[in-house]
């Protein structure tokens, strides 16, 4: 038996604790999804409270829109995503954490090095000229 759409934007978005240009906003992007009743006014499913407290929760760990969407395009029928689902997302979401906080902590242990210093040296500096990526590019100031 398929829901009923029965939610006015106003509602999920007060229940939600976001804007209603933010579930526009949303279903542009298609993480949620709406009809419009007789009055062209949009209705949403009861699951889209569960969404959309998916979004949020996904958005504070650092989790792009748009990886959140690819997240929901994976799943079949585009439903809501479940107690299992969110596990998988959040185990996988979780590995890339990791990596961001691995990436953060090489910068930040990097840049103990440079404290006192300040000399940004376009050939030296681990923070500035990391790899020195930009040696190919010829000498002097290849950024400004």
């Amino acid at each position: 038996m398929k829901q009923e759409f029965e939610l006015s934007v106003g509602y999920v978005a007060k229940r939600c604790g976001v804007r209603v240009s933010t579930l526009h906003f949303y279903e542009q992007k298609g993480l949620i999804y709406s009809l419009r009743n007789q009055g062209n006014q949009r209705r949403y499913q009861r699951e889209t409270l569960r969404r959309v407290a998916i979004i949020k929760a996904a958005q504070k760990l650092g989790i792009s829109l748009d990886e959140i969407q690819q997240a929901f395009a994976a799943l079949p029928d585009n439903r809501t995503p479940t107690a299992d689902d969110w596990h998988q997302l959040s185990t996988k979401w979780q590995q890339k954490l990791n990596q961001r906080i691995e990436a953060l902590t090489r910068l930040k242990d990097s840049m103990e090095g440079c404290i006192g210093c300040g000399c940004l040296s376009m050939s030296n500096c681990p923070i500035y000229n990391q790899d020195d990526v930009l040696a190919d590019k010829g000498t002097g100031a290849v950024l400004l």
